[in-house]
């Protein structure tokens, strides 16, 4: 980029800088004076905040990696020593702990958000689409993570869920022996989910660098689901969201810090607190509260599917519970070419909304029932709240595409916030 494509700053040292590589004039264009929809809410500062929850994860990860041991005899000793011998080490293992559900609340919401307001649709599906990769590199991430301190849930937790893949036919057990490094969880599984626990979140940074620079080619979508029609819909993201931003995220940080400081066990397992013992499973071992909802939907498939009148088992339960999992997940990767509505935003469908509504409630239900042993009433609700949720991506969306009345916009942004001031 040549000089007589910038503007000079006026801070010497800054002005040196970007004659040579032009890195704050990238900055002022693409965080200073990039055009955003002026109508955002504050449903919008989760995308900022869970940036900043990664790094929070990324800074604490290292500092904690410089003192746990990752080995069988003495990954539960370490952890102990972090929180008892290391200046604050108290203070970076429950930042980082309590850092893994806040940085996944933030996404919930932020993923929520998308769908509510039609963040996926056309011209962003490749956005929703790396978006939904970081969630499923974060879950991943997340797993091998709670793996690490070598308590009792840990080790069972591992043990279920890699022995899912198993079901998996032909490749199954050897994808299980992959993982575990031998065949049974043990020291070579710790060391390898500690190296990809290690790895992965400069993965997701990667993917992150990925769905901004796409956001940024596309532009920001709104509440109301219109693209803007000039200047008069917008405003410069510096000072107005920077500061929406960072009004947000200190509301957030203060939730954050509030429970790393005075309940920093609230959020995790008391049997964690145990160390790992092969001999003595868990009365009941649940994931951590992220991952309920799909533990649930891969726990509601409790029947085989089999060729009717014969005892030929096409799908075994267990099989049929994974595929259900990973298809749950598979689902938002398809959204976008699901959801063929010419209306983005729940606003303006008011059918859309009571489904959407309906299935947020139905998630919430699910990571119950997660919780909750698999017996008595819990399972037939599993089941229940499966089927709907499977039903809103493959029968209501597509029902909706066809019926649901296409409501009329308002002709701009900009007048849509008048009308809303006068009518304030």
């Amino acid at each position: 980029m040549g000089s007589g494509n910038r503007e000079k700053f006026d801070n010497p040292v800054v002005e040196w800088v970007d004659s040579r590589l032009p890195v704050f004039t990238l900055m002022q264009k693409e965080y200073g004076v990039f055009p955003t929809p002026k109508n955002f809410n504050y449903f919008w500062n989760f995308g900022a905040i869970a940036m900043v929850m990664l790094v929070t994860m990324i800074v604490t990860g290292i500092a904690l990696a410089m003192h746990y041991v990752p080995h069988a005899a003495m990954a539960f000793d370490s952890v102990e020593r972090i929180m008892r011998d290391v200046n604050h080490g108290w203070l970076l293992r429950y930042l980082h702990a309590n850092g893994a559900s806040f940085f996944f609340i933030a996404v919930y919401i932020h993923i929520f958000r998308g769908m509510y307001y039609g963040s996926y649709k056309n011209p962003r599906e490749l956005l929703w689409i790396l978006g939904v990769v970081i969630f499923l590199l974060m879950m991943a991430t997340a797993f091998m993570g709670y793996v690490l301190p070598w308590g009792q849930m840990s080790f069972w937790g591992a043990t279920v869920i890699t022995n899912l893949f198993s079901a998996i036919p032909l490749v199954g057990d050897s994808i299980v022996t992959l993982l575990w490094g031998g065949f049974s969880v043990d020291n070579p599984t710790l060391n390898r989910f500690f190296a990809l626990h290690y790895l992965l979140p400069f993965v997701i940074f990667a993917v992150v660098f990925l769905h901004v620079w796409a956001l940024h080619v596309t532009g920001s979508n709104n509440p109301l689901g219109i693209e803007p029609k000039g200047k008069q819909d917008t405003l410069p993201f510096h000072p107005y969201y920077t500061i929406k931003d960072t009004f947000g995220l200190l509301v957030f940080l203060l939730l954050y810090v509030g429970y790393a400081f005075f309940a920093p066990n609230d959020l995790g397992h008391p049997d964690n607190y145990i160390p790992a013992d092969p001999l003595v499973t868990p009365a009941h071992i649940v994931p951590e509260w992220y991952f309920l909802p799909f533990y649930a939907i891969l726990r509601a498939i409790t029947f085989d599917i089999a060729i009717p009148f014969t005892d030929i088992v096409l799908i075994s339960a267990k099989l049929g519970g994974v595929l259900a999992m990973f298809g749950s997940i598979a689902l938002l990767f398809a959204l976008p070419f699901l959801d063929k509505h010419p209306v983005r935003s729940a606003v303006f469908r008011p059918w859309f909304k009571i489904a959407f509504l309906a299935l947020a409630v139905v998630t919430f239900i699910l990571g119950v029932c997660g919780g909750k042993p698999a017996e008595g009433l819990w399972v037939p609700l599993a089941q229940i709240c499966t089927l709907y949720y499977y039903a809103f991506f493959l029968v209501i969306i597509p029902f909706l595409n066809k019926k649901e009345p296409v409501a009329k916009l308002p002709p701009s942004i900009h007048e849509a916030v008048l009308s809303k001031n006068k009518q304030g």
